[in-house]
């Protein structure tokens, strides 16, 4: 297990929109693309539940400064998320997500390796992607990014609390799930961020939380609606894919979890790397949920590895230097 520590750096890039995708069900996903489009490899990153596209900013910020051979990047906004269109309660599924997500790799991104990096919510629509689409993800997927998530719901969720405290609150949570997800459209708790504000501090972050980082968080928060809230939370709560990332092979993996992660704990990222025979740990003591913002360098430099590693010509050269060692420790 890696250790490691760091701090909150927000950077602000610019973003290239690219014309909105409209999925198979009508739903408008708003995609935007950085870097080449003949780059050697392709990065997608998904984000978690009410939040947007705006969580990986550093890392794209990041990429982008690795010269000639730099990936390209697409980040989108989830259905009923941020800029694209609202979702109807049947499609706020995981299952949905993951198609949602073959149809940006169909229109954005039709060859070549791929690196798909996914934040709570997301990196479940990937394992989602890689159990409903299996050949697609066999064929394509040269590396993966699992931060904050789980592959096993809310086995391990206890929000900090004690045990019979958690379970209580997380019963009141699934039944207001419920009422929020038949509430459509409407976003009332624009109006209520200043008193929700500790509140998702407290849920999202660790020991330390800049006021950039929060109001990010805060602002992709605002623009869910009700029905992206609570729908989606059956589904975050009752998926199991260990099996599926059992069966990944040897895909490059790193797998990060801040310490102090109220949402989905170090025991969740310790599931997922134990099912993945080549996924490297990564536990970031006093950091919360919310990574990439929180330690955008540890981030960064966890998806820069993996997309070296994925780099055709490198893999190649990686590839013959562990063939070389292995002779050695044979010899």
């Amino acid at each position: 297990m890696l250790i490691t520590r760091g701090y909150t750096e927000v950077v602000r890039i610019t973003e290239v929109p690219m014309p909105e995708l409209l999925l198979p069900d009508g739903v408008r996903l708003h995609v935007e693309v950085h870097g080449p489009a003949d780059a050697p490899v392709t990065v997608v990153l998904t984000h978690g539940w009410c939040q947007d596209r705006h969580t990986w900013q550093n890392q794209v910020a990041a990429l982008r400064v690795l010269g000639a051979g730099r990936p390209r990047v697409i980040t989108y906004d989830t259905r009923g998320h941020g800029r694209s269109g609202a979702t109807r309660l049947g499609g706020a599924t995981l299952s949905q997500l993951a198609d949602d997500l073959a149809e940006v790799l169909r229109h954005h991104a039709p060859s070549g390796p791929v690196v798909l990096g996914g934040h709570s919510m997301g990196g479940m629509a990937i394992m989602e992607y890689a159990h409903t689409h299996p050949d697609a993800f066999a064929e394509r997927v040269a590396g993966l990014l699992f931060v904050s998530t789980t592959a096993e719901g809310h086995a391990h969720t206890s929000y900090g609390l004690p045990a019979r405290l958690a379970t209580l609150l997380r019963a009141g949570e699934t039944v207001g799930a419920g009422l929020l997800a038949r509430s459509g459209s409407w976003r009332p708790h624009r109006a209520m961020q200043p008193a929700l504000r500790p509140v998702v501090r407290w849920l999202l972050f660790g020991d330390e939380c800049d006021e950039a980082s929060l109001d990010l968080a805060m602002r992709s928060f605002g623009r869910a609606s009700l029905r992206s809230i609570g729908g989606f939370r059956p589904a975050v709560g009752a998926q199991q894919r260990l099996d599926t990332l059992a069966a990944l092979g040897d895909v490059p993996a790193a797998v990060l979890v801040g310490q102090r992660d109220r949402l989905t704990p170090p025991a969740c990222a310790e599931s997922i790397a134990g099912a993945l025979p080549f996924a490297e740990l990564n536990v970031l003591p006093g950091a919360g949920h919310m990574l990439p913002l929180e330690r955008p360098r540890e981030v960064s430099a966890a998806l820069t590895a993996i997309v070296e590693r994925a780099t055709p010509g490198r893999r190649r050269a990686a590839e013959r230097e562990q063939a070389a060692t292995d002779l050695r420790e044979a010899a």
